[in-house]
């Protein structure tokens, strides 16, 4: 049994060949993708954070109202940039849509990727201290983000409060027992997977790893997957964690299919450099019928290994289309190869 879920950008454009024309469309869009995955038996809904850009930014009023909606899926993040983010007041909102959803969140986290502004975050009114660079910055708000989660108090209270007090100090608040262990880090590189698991966060990685030896895709991600098993087992951590992988997977099984996306079908894995220092493999796209879609899948190394699948849903062409690819993937792909 694997879990399956969409990851949603959610980039919206005026223009009149989009179904997300604005951004109350992919809002609300999202939110009825998520019940319907529900509905469909799928078991996640994710969403890209990216800032200054036409596409969803702000993750915590959006995982409230799926979490009002729906009952049983996980919603999460896929991935929150955390050089813009306040730990103290993340973790608040964090809570209170946690407790919404009654335990459901699953919050990936990172450093962060290339954004639409020259240092973003410093609007924000973070930037780095002494010392430090933007990702060390992210790191120092991850690790204030993930002590505050565990509960304990560490606010002096004021002897003389507006209401009463519990007694101790105080932490923020609301608090939901459980979400720390619900935290997931994207990686790209083998040491920051080795991080990641010495933190006790899972691993979470996307359609893009750090070319570190020249393998096919999958095959460098699997490692990657290896290597966050032998360092957690190194940790000592007294829980089993969790590990993602994020996929681009059209199932054809109408014209329309073929004409989105039946050139698709001779995708490769291709290579680039997102930043000066990271040049980066990014992992082929997979456009087949169901039965093609199966053997091509059953040797992506990678997907095997992760316990929980996204796909990255092409958001503007709306919720009935992805709908309908994601129940494609779901009765006629997963059961090919095991996953339910």
């Amino acid at each position: 049994m694997k879990k399956i879920g969409f990851l949603n950008f959610g980039h919206w454009t005026d223009s009149p060949h989009s179904q997300v024309r604005s951004a109350a469309d992919t809002l609300l869009q999202s939110i009825d993708l998520a019940v319907a995955t529900e509905e469909l038996g799928g078991d996640g809904a994710y969403f890209r954070v990216h800032h200054f850009a036409r596409q969803l930014a702000s993750p915590f009023p959006l995982l409230a109202a799926i979490g009002a909606k729906t009952s049983r899926i996980e919603i999460g993040t896929g991935v929150i940039d955390m050089r813009y983010e306040n730990p103290l007041y993340m973790a608040e909102d964090a809570g209170a849509a946690d407790l919404i959803s009654g335990g459901r969140l699953q919050l990936g986290i990172s450093r962060g990727s290339p954004e639409q502004v020259v240092d973003g975050w410093r609007y924000f009114g973070y930037g780095p201290g002494e010392g430090e660079d933007h990702a060390d910055m992210a790191r120092r708000h991850t690790r204030v983000f993930l002590d505050v989660l565990r509960g304990k108090g560490f606010a002096e209270p004021n002897p003389r409060p507006m209401f009463p007090n519990p007694p101790g100090l105080l932490r923020v608040e609301p608090h939901s027992p459980g979400l720390r262990r619900r935290i997931w880090w994207g990686a790209a590189s083998e040491a920051t997977v080795r991080w990641t698991a010495q933190q006790g966060m899972n691993f979470m990685s996307s359609t893009l790893v750090a070319d570190e030896s020249g393998e096919p895709f999958h095959v460098q991600q699997r490692k990657q997957i290896d290597a966050f098993h032998d360092e957690w087992a190194k940790a000592g951590h007294d829980w089993e964690p969790r590990v993602s992988v994020s996929r681009s997977i059209m199932p054809i099984t109408t014209d329309q299919d073929r004409a989105y996306f039946g050139r698709d079908g001779n995708s490769r894995d291709q290579v680039g450099q997102i930043e000066p220092q990271l040049r980066a493999v990014f992992g082929r796209s997979y456009a087949a019928e169901p039965d093609v879609l199966v053997e091509q899948l059953a040797d992506d190394e990678a997907i095997a290994a992760a316990d929980t699948l996204l796909l990255t849903v092409p958001n503007q062409l709306g919720v009935d289309y992805n709908a309908h690819l994601l129940g494609s993937l779901l009765t006629e792909v997963a059961p090919g190869l095991g996953w339910r």
